[in-house]
């Protein structure tokens, strides 16, 4: 039995069609360890060989660093649920889109690459869309009557189009 309260809440018995955990990309992950592990590198070197009264320039790189990782863990996967009547894409805290699927008139797959969004993240594209992308690979694009289209990473954008599509007819 589904049952739902309005568009934009799935009730904890809705039954799940689709659920995908995609962790950030493996160039991502590389990336934001070498950039703290340099800072932190450089606050150490300063704290250590510099005279105390610059000493602060250490701690700075140390928190400096400490915000670079916490933004990536906040952005570190991208959660996508699917039931009969919505679809919740989940990236970070406060980066939710619900949207509710007889708002979506076309599902496309389609390339997540660096030339159309310049990097990984919550990107808007040169063809106007917004995307939420956690690497360079397939990813899935929404089109609605009003407003941009969205796009999405994903492992298996073919089997989401599919059910999206089944539930559109």
């Amino acid at each position: 039995m589904i049952e739902i309260s309005d568009d934009n809440n799935i009730k904890k018995n809705e039954e799940v069609l689709y659920r995908e955990w995609i962790p950030a990309g493996k160039f991502v992950k590389v990336l934001v360890l070498f950039v703290v592990l340099f800072i932190l590198s450089i606050g150490i070197i300063i704290t250590v060989f510099i005279p105390k009264e610059l000493a602060f320039i250490g701690i700075i790189l140390g928190a400096v660093s400490i915000i670079i990782f916490l933004v990536y863990w906040n952005y570190r996967r991208l959660k996508i649920t699917l039931t009969k009547n919505q679809l919740d894409v989940e990236y970070g805290i406060f980066n939710h889109k619900k949207i509710p699927i007889k708002k979506i008139t076309k599902c496309g797959i389609t390339k997540a690459n660096f030339r159309k969004y310049g990097g990984v993240g919550i990107r808007f594209g040169v063809d106007g869309s917004i995307a939420y992308n956690t690497d360079f690979g397939e990813a899935v694009k929404l089109t609605f009557q009003n407003g941009r289209p969205f796009v999405f990473s994903t492992r298996n954008p073919q089997r989401i189009c599919n059910l999206i599509d089944k539930l559109l007819n």
